[in-house]
């Protein structure tokens, strides 16, 4: 195929049908109608010799030459926009999609300020939250399917990029009025009384140490530090009961306000979830780990303007308690 006989709109129409999976979503996107995104692919077919896109019933499936092509099309795109700029970003302007992969916690402590804070600065963006536990996340990413990723990881491979967004510790929950509440808290209670985890992939879903490995990438698969409370109760002649393990976050506060149970969670979640004045948080009577969570994002996106400013506003809505992580107060006293 000679390269003269290329549009480069074909290019820009099989990366929007590539996204959206969807011919009349597609066309939108491209201010085209049905037909003409029909046609472009019908030459870019021809061009190609591949059939590129099926129809089914959940929409256009991308053909293994698609899935193929299309990260190194997308990123050879936005290289050119940037290159020429084409298509200068402007946040008050904007009507761009952002995809962000995230969990419920993180919704909560960073997507809700970022949503707030987009409200004023970009009215016309739209975030589009998918979850991060998803077991192929690393492809979505690679893909182009999600723009931005938050979470912990272990390890980043080198396609992508990674930006600190705050380092925390972790406190336990426990409700107002539990039997521990008006006395410090001991390694004893951590045995005593069962707790409530979270683990968004156990070793089933290949989960191994705490992380789940996907395509050089690494992320966290439980909320806590296990190995810390297992051996802080294991010199001490105990073993810890994790009697509920929940992939929610959220569901946290009522299965601890009817019982004695007790939830190791992050602090930035642990203040989220005791606004309400029915949950107690406290230091763990054990040293446990701090955390990082990160911002991930394919290096090809690193030129593209819109989203570096929407790495450097999920940045400035992301705070770090040091406080918590560096414990100034005793590990088992009220927070």
């Amino acid at each position: 195929m000679s390269i003269g006989r290329m549009d480069l709109n074909l290019l820009k129409v099989f990366d929007a049908v590539y996204e959206d999976r969807n011919l009349v979503l597609a066309g939108r996107r491209l201010n085209l109608s049905q037909s003409a995104v029909s046609h472009a692919l019908a030459r870019l077919r021809e061009l190609v010799g591949d059939e590129l896109f099926l129809r089914t019933r959940k929409g256009m499936l991308p053909t293994g030459r698609a899935t193929e092509m299309a990260p190194t099309l997308r990123d050879s795109l936005r290289r050119i926009e940037a290159t020429l700029g084409i298509e200068p970003f402007s946040a008050e302007k904007s009507d761009r999609r952002f995809v962000i992969a995230a969990n419920d916690h993180v919704t909560e402590v960073i997507v809700a300020a970022l949503s707030q804070r987009l409200r004023e600065a970009a009215p016309g963006v739209d975030l589009v939250i998918r979850p991060s536990t998803r077991l192929d996340l690393a492809e979505q990413i690679d893909i182009g399917r999600i723009d931005l990723a938050i979470g912990i990881f272990a390890q980043v491979p080198p396609r992508f990029n990674a930006r600190t967004l705050m380092t925390q510790g972790e406190v336990i929950l426990m409700r107002k009025g539990h039997p521990a509440s008006r006395r410090k808290l001991t390694l004893q209670d951590c045995a005593k009384y069962p707790l409530v985890t979270i683990s968004v992939g156990g070793e089933e879903e290949g989960a191994v140490d705490g992380f789940i490995l996907e395509r050089g990438l690494a992320r966290q698969s439980e909320m806590f530090d296990r190995h810390a409370l297992q051996e802080a109760l294991h010199n001490i002649g105990q073993t810890p009961r994790l009697r509920v393990t929940v992939p929610h976050s959220l569901a946290i506060p009522a299965l601890l306000r009817e019982s004695d149970m007790l939830s190791i969670v992050p602090t930035s979640l642990a203040r989220a979830l005791t606004r309400a004045g029915d949950l107690l948080r406290r230091h763990p009577p054990y040293q446990a780990g701090a955390s990082t969570t990160t911002a991930v994002w394919h290096r090809r996106n690193d030129h593209d303007a819109g989203h570096a400013w929407l790495r450097g506003m999920v940045a400035s809505v992301s705070h770090s308690p040091a406080a918590d992580v560096q414990q100034k107060k005793p590990m088992n006293s009220p927070l």
